[in-house]
């Protein structure tokens, strides 16, 4: 967790080393990114935990990888969550599809593309399969930064099959961030097979 940055590449290195060295092909590899752990942040906060768990989704890169998110259903004392069903059921999920073939939902929400419009950007997800939902009355767990490089919560909706994030005082949006924290308690992004959306950190310019 103090090195997250170094996963970006020993993750993946390790995938393919143990798939060279075993002589079995690009067999599936499915694995659970970190559970949330630690007290919540009041306001947006840097995350070694939140960079590892990118660290780890960037794996997913490789063929015939899947990700079970788990941020979701831990403890904030206890690195290894008591619901382990929630766990084994995502992992599952990511063999019947990977492992099987079977066309099953595997995956949460993930962010496809964007576009920024003045003040707003406008997220696009595949995975969204069944409609993008939250869990709660409103969307949260979402941040953006403006010139500045200050993070503050932002405002997020769903509209069709976007979701539109803004917040007030940021009138052009450099960053935007999602479930970013060791324990993201307001990310409450879903599909409609009720699997969570995975953490981001998105620089806009492009």
């Amino acid at each position: 967790i103090s090195r997250p940055n170094e996963y970006y590449d020993q993750f993946p290195a390790m995938i393919d080393s143990w798939r060279a060295d075993w002589k079995q092909g690009d067999f599936p590899f499915i694995f659970v990114q970190l559970a949330n752990l630690n007290e919540a942040c009041k306001e947006p906060c840097e995350s070694g935990m939140a960079e590892l768990r990118n660290a780890q989704a960037s794996a997913l890169s490789l063929p015939n990888s899947a990700m079970a998110v788990a941020y979701d259903v831990g403890e904030w004392n206890d690195i290894h969550p008591l619901n382990k069903k929630d766990v084994g059921i995502r992992l599952a999920l990511g063999a019947r599809k990977i492992a099987y073939g079977e066309d099953v939902v595997f995956s949460g929400p993930v962010v496809e593309d964007f576009k920024v419009k003045k003040n707003k950007v406008y997220l696009s997800f595949n995975h969204s399969d069944g409609g993008l939902n939250s869990k709660g009355n409103k969307l949260g767990g979402f941040a953006i930064a403006g010139e500045d490089g200050k993070f503050v919560w932002a405002t997020a909706k769903i509209v069709k099959n976007q979701v539109v994030v803004y917040a007030k005082g940021v009138k052009n949006p450099k960053k935007i961030r999602y479930a970013w924290a060791d324990n993201p308690d307001n990310a409450n992004l879903y599909n409609g097979a009720d699997l969570p959306a995975p953490p981001f950190s998105i620089n806009l310019n492009r």
